[in-house]
């Protein structure tokens, strides 16, 4: 029975029109490498190239599949040959035989390997006329996969290791060419590059195609495919070698980089680490690498880096429905004061919420870990009541790709002010000061980070103290935050649940400050609400802050008009709760119902919503910008 053979060992993908060859008869193999479309035999002379008016013949194809009639048309050698003038009758006969070659050999890359190709020459009917040769073209059937064999060999095939067993199984999963679809060169090539990169991409960046074969039967229409892919030795990660470093020391971009000797090669992981390295401020630019020829359970890591100039100015303006508008500046100095400690200071002006920011950061540890001191000085105005708060911290933060670590010991006061307020006793307000010991930890996972189609969030904040207004009382505080987002489908969009706690145990005199109480309501709490106006009623009209908290709220976000703006608008309904109150039990919920759209920017989702407060019977529009956990 008549077959073919098609072999390929090599990586890089090749044109598809030179790659397939048809065996005439009996059984043939070849590995083409040549970058485009080329006779079986001859080529012609690079000169022949005319133009339609000198040319020395016409040239139809006649095919009842378009596709096929225009692959030949714009490929056929016959074209480079229309400039040569008096031909003579054996020279067009022998034409003919490589035309019909040259177009076997495109049909079959594009899977018909059983085509019926005449070529014949009509002479002119006019004596200035040109003669006319005209390629009749029988595709026949076209080939399916019968079916595929995907083999390995190296490390990938012996080790029992879960990760091994995990991409062996994502390899012949992801397999493009399946049986039952058509076969064609160029999706043989693709199915071959993907599974490649699928292997390289994984634990064994030095894989490679040992061998591949497409087993044709021309006269059934079925191809059998089959590839073996070599892993090579598992890599894992050694040393760094760090190019470029001048103003820092060499090993910040391994610290910051996140990646440690005997980790498993993962290029996403490199790519990961090279914009890390990129957005940290330290540098401009980076390029992470792994020594090809390396040690294979320690390949030497090749960083390249340019370092980022010392200082950085930026301005800023936003706008949100708590805030009003909002007008920024930022300073950096990545050696401030002549040492290694970065400093960032923050000038923020608004009309409910201004701060002065002063925060110190050291160069992380081989452990990751950072020194840190804060000092900032902010003004929260309700509108009724002004809280003039001043923080001072020290502590010790680590950052992961997943997890956040913080240990500080921090100082609060508070100062309120506000019409009505010499009524109501101060420590009602939240008129205070506190010293205290707190640990944070903040967990991600979601995908992707920046506009999160799944995943989950966690953040848990624990402190113990004492009070340092009036008589010192110790207390303690606890406040969890979770954001949970649910795919329900591509159409149906996904659900967005988040829920918030708040406690602080302490003395029923203890003088604390507003800012380790709680108050809520606002764009990203209990929509509906004011800002910060959901708290204690204290009298006189006024809110204050509360000891206990709990916020909740379910969001259906489904995209919309995917037709005309895919992937830019989404429609959202939503319900949000929440309360404040001194004790648990006398938390009192308020509901907040509401709809809205979302624009789907760079930096993250736009947020226009309108909402109603079901106690305010009121209708308030809250805009927010960005998404962060």
């Amino acid at each position: 029975m008549p077959c073919l053979s098609i072999h390929r060992h090599a990586f890089r993908a090749r044109s598809l029109l030179a790659a397939a060859v048809l065996a005439l008869a009996g059984c043939a193999s070849l590995a083409p490498d040549r970058p485009g479309p080329q006779p079986a035999q001859e080529s012609a002379p690079a000169a022949a190239q005319a133009s339609p008016a000198a040319a020395a013949f016409d040239l139809r194809v006649e095919c009842a599949d378009a596709s096929l009639r225009a692959l030949v048309e714009r490929h056929t050698l016959l074209q480079r040959y229309q400039a040569l003038t008096n031909l003579e009758p054996s020279e067009f006969a022998r034409l003919a035989v490589l035309a019909e070659r040259d177009a076997r050999n495109l049909l079959a890359a594009e899977g018909y390997f059983s085509p019926r190709v005449s070529v014949r020459r009509l002479p002119a009917q006019e004596p200035d006329a040109r003669p006319t040769l005209v390629i009749e073209i029988e595709p026949g059937q076209a080939a399916v996969v019968s079916h595929a064999d995907i083999d390995f060999e190296g490390d990938i095939a012996t080790s029992t290791d879960a990760g091994a067993r995990a991409q062996r199984r994502a390899i012949a999963e992801g397999w493009s060419l399946a049986t039952g679809q058509r076969f064609t060169q160029q999706r043989w090539d693709e199915a071959k590059t993907g599974a490649l990169r699928q292997l390289v991409a994984q634990r064994y960046p030095r894989g490679r195609i040992s061998y591949s074969v497409a087993d044709v039967d021309a006269g059934a229409g079925r191809v059998r495919l089959t590839v073996r892919l070599d892993s090579g030795p598992l890599i894992r990660l050694g040393s760094a070698r760090v190019t470029g470093a001048q103003r820092y020391p060499p090993e910040l971009a391994e610290r910051l980089s996140w990646l440690a000797p005997g980790d498993v090669y993962d290029q996403q992981k490199l790519v990961d680490a090279q914009q890390r390295l990129a957005a940290s401020g330290y540098y401009g630019s980076a390029w992470i690498g792994v020594d090809p020829d390396g040690r294979a359970d320690a390949a030497t890591v090749d960083y390249s880096v340019a370092e980022a100039k010392r200082h950085k100015v930026q301005l800023g303006i936003g706008y949100s429905t708590d805030g009003g508008l909002r007008l920024s500046l930022e300073h950096r100095d990545n050696t401030a004061l002549g040492t290694s400690w970065r400093s960032d200071t923050q000038l923020r002006l608004e009309r409910k919420q201004p701060l002065l920011q002063v925060e110190l950061t050291s160069l992380p540890s081989s452990g990751g870990w950072r020194r840190a001191a804060l000092a900032r000085t902010m003004r929260q105005d309700d509108g009724v009541l002004g809280t003039l708060s001043r923080t001072l911290r020290v502590g010790l933060i680590k950052t992961e790709e997943e997890y956040d670590r913080h240990f500080y010991l921090q100082y609060d006061h508070a100062t309120v002010t506000g019409s009505g307020s010499a009524a109501v006793p101060d420590a009602l307000l939240g008129d205070g000061a506190a010293l205290s010991v707190n640990y944070a930890w903040t967990g991600r996972w979601f995908d992707p980070l920046r506009m999160p189609a799944r995943g989950q969030g966690l953040s848990v904040d624990l402190g113990i103290g004492m009070t340092t207004v009036g008589a010192r009382k110790p207390f303690a505080r606890v406040q969890g935050r979770w954001l949970g987002i649910v795919p329900i489908s591509p159409a149906s969009g996904r659900l967005q649940l988040r829920s918030q706690i708040g406690a602080v145990l302490a003395s029923r005199d203890a003088r604390l400050p507003s800012t380790d109480l709680f108050r809520t309501g606002g764009d990203a709490t209990v929509r509906g609400f004011a800002w910060r106006s959901i708290g204690v009623p204290v009298g006189g009209g006024l809110v204050g802050p509360g000891r206990y908290m709990a916020v909740g709220s379910a969001e259906w976000q489904r995209p919309i008009l995917q037709e005309r703006f895919p992937g830019l608008l989404e429609h959202v309904l939503f319900i949000d709760v929440g309360g404040v109150a001194n004790r648990a039990r006398d938390i009192r919920p308020r509901w907040g119902l509401g709809t809205g759209l979302r624009l789907i920017t760079p930096v993250g989702p736009m947020q226009l919503d309108i909402a109603h407060g079901l106690r305010t019977k009121g209708v308030r529009l809250h805009l927010n910008v960005g998404f962060v956990f």
